[in-house]
C-alpha cells in the first residue's frame, strides 16, 4: 500500500500528463477549427457529402496530433541550431517519399509565386514613375 505523499503523487501526475493527448496539457486547442475543411477533403476522397460529426472530430484529432508531433520533433532537431527552418521538416519526412516530393513541389511553387509577385510589383512601380 502506498502512502499519498507529495513525491508519489507528483510522479504519477507527471506520468499521466505525458501519456495524455496534447489538448489536456497547458495548451488548450479550439476544437472544430478544421471541421469544414476536413468535410470537404473527406468528400473529395469519396466520403459522404455530410460525414458524421464524430468521424470529422476523430480525423481532426488525428491530424492535429500528427502536426503537433511533427512540429515538436522539428523543434528538437532545430534546438542545436536555435532556429526552426523548413529544412527541419523536410529532414523529418525525408523517408516518406510521396510527402517529401509533395512538400518540395509546394515549396518550389511558393518560390515561383514570390518571384512573380515581386516582378509584378516592380512593373507597377515603373508604370507609376512613368506617369
Amino acid at each position: 500500500m502506498q502512502n499519498s505523499t507529495t513525491g508519489g503523487n507528483s510522479a504519477s501526475k507527471s506520468k499521466a500528463g505525458t501519456s495524455q493527448p496534447s489538448d489536456t496539457t497547458s495548451f488548450k486547442r479550439k476544437r472544430g477549427v478544421f471541421q469544414k475543411d476536413l468535410q470537404h477533403m473527406m468528400y473529395g476522397f469519396g466520403d459522404d457529402p455530410n460525414p458524421l460529426p464524430e468521424t470529422v472530430a476523430l480525423l481532426e484529432d488525428i491530424a492535429v496530433e500528427y502536426v503537433t508531433d511533427l512540429v515538436n520533433k522539428a523543434q528538437d532537431v532545430a534546438s542545436k541550431r536555435g532556429k526552426l527552418l523548413t529544412e527541419d521538416f523536410l529532414y523529418l519526412i525525408r523517408k516518406d517519399r510521396p510527402k517529401f516530393n509533395r512538400c518540395t513541389e509546394l515549396l518550389s511553387m511558393n518560390e515561383e509565386l514570390k518571384q512573380a509577385r515581386k516582378a509584378f510589383e516592380v512593373d507597377e512601380e515603373k508604370l507609376a514613375t512613368n506617369d
